[in-house]
């Protein structure tokens, strides 16, 4: 499984995703908002989209679905209650589905409520588990239950279901938060070494070369 992180140097800090089969070059995009850096990159590693995942209903997820679909046909798949949000949805994801890309990846589907009601995340297991996990997960954070979400539900998918996974899950978050989310862990807990050891070896990093965290970590 290929993983291409895409920075959108925008003021949201989005992320956006392709995960490729490096057999078939077969490749999905996920949360495409960039959709020009997105359609660029695959044509670069030479990969055709077949599909896009929208991991949540939020426009800076979305944005990018009707140019990104224009472009490539692809087929679009979101949480399976997000049709009243999320125009032309051709298939509901529910909990347990998975999503094969190519002959080699293989996406289980998380129904993972808490920043809205309508998110998923996507887990590749195997020797190098991965979680592509928008806005539910950041690095060194938790997201916001500010525009459709409940902290008792956010709290039921950590506790019940991320915190189930594999330390050495990496991580691959809808925003570049860390250097934000580092600083208010700082301002809680002073004494935090590792946040602070962290937060000096990350803070001039370049997000197209971004630092990809562990559950671990």
């Amino acid at each position: 499984m290929i993983v291409e992180q895409i920075w959108t140097a925008n003021s949201f800090r989005n992320f956006n995703y392709l995960i490729a089969c490096p057999e078939t070059g077969e490749a999905i995009a996920i949360d495409p908002l960039d959709h020009k850096k997105c359609l660029a990159r695959a044509k670069e590693r030479g990969w055709d989209i077949t599909r896009i995942v929208n991991t949540h209903e939020h426009g800076d997820h979305t944005g990018g679905n009707r140019a990104m679909i224009a472009a490539t046909g692809a087929k679009l798949l979101a949480h399976y209650r997000a049709g009243d949000s999320i125009p032309g949805i051709d298939r509901g994801l529910h909990a347990g589905d998975v999503i094969r890309v190519g002959h080699t990846v293989e996406l289980e589907c998380l129904d993972t409520p808490g920043h809205t009601m309508c998110h998923v995340c996507l887990l590749a297991r195997g020797e190098q588990p991965a979680l592509v996990c928008g806005d539910t997960l950041f690095n060194a954070g938790a997201g916001n239950c500010h525009n459709g979400g409940h902290p008792e539900e956010l709290y039921g998918t950590f506790a019940q279901q991320l915190a189930e996974l594999d330390d050495d899950t990496l991580v691959y978050p809808g925003h570049d938060y860390i250097i934000n989310n580092l600083e208010f862990t700082l301002d809680r807990e002073p004494d935090n070494r590792r946040a602070a050891t962290l937060l000096e070896e990350i803070r001039e990093q370049d997000p197209d070369h971004a630092l990809v965290t562990t559950l671990g970590m």
